[in-house]
């Protein structure tokens, strides 16, 4: 139906944004979550994303098959996927096929026949990072951006909590 993505830096607002574009149309809503509570600091995150939102919120919790998770989606549901770099690198730690699982992605979001928000971090504008896996991360993470972005019916981005209209 329609296909958002939010990008933007680390604390620029992104899941916030998405949720209240989605929280626009009638609920209920879905929240694939891909984070992973790997230390307590990183389930504070994910508790302070939660309380956050509120009625009308079905949480699916899919670090890893993101795709299987959008493909079980019921018909027309809107849909926030937050976020596809978290999912990104856990799928590059479990050295897994980062172009065909990204092709996956792609294709899961444009394919699903609600409205999706997908919410990536734009993590190419710093320096180039000076070891192999942060060099390959980094690469990669841009290729699915790209991907996303030219199936995207609207592309923002997010600078100090405003959105900035890149497409759309």
């Amino acid at each position: 139906m329609s296909l958002t993505l939010v990008l933007g830096g680390a604390r620029s607002g992104k899941s916030a944004h998405a949720e209240d574009i989605l929280t626009r149309l009638a609920p209920p809503w879905s929240y694939i979550a891909t984070a992973d509570a790997w230390d307590d600091e990183m389930a504070e995150r994910i508790a302070l994303h939660r309380a956050r939102r509120h009625e009308g919120w079905h949480t699916q919790d899919a670090p890893n098959d993101l795709a299987g998770a959008l493909k079980a989606l019921p018909a027309r549901r809107p849909v926030l996927v937050d976020c596809l770099t978290l999912w990104l690198s856990n799928r590059l730690l479990a050295e897994a096929d980062l172009s065909g699982e990204c092709v996956d992605i792609v294709e899961a979001l444009a394919g699903h026949d609600g409205p999706v928000v997908a919410v990536s971090n734009e993590v190419g504008l710093g320096i180039v990072p000076d070891n192999a896996l942060a060099r390959r991360f980094r690469d990669a993470h841009g290729r699915l951006n790209q991907q996303v972005a030219a199936r995207a019916d609207t592309v923002l981005f997010m600078v100090a909590g405003l959105p900035m209209k890149v497409k759309g």
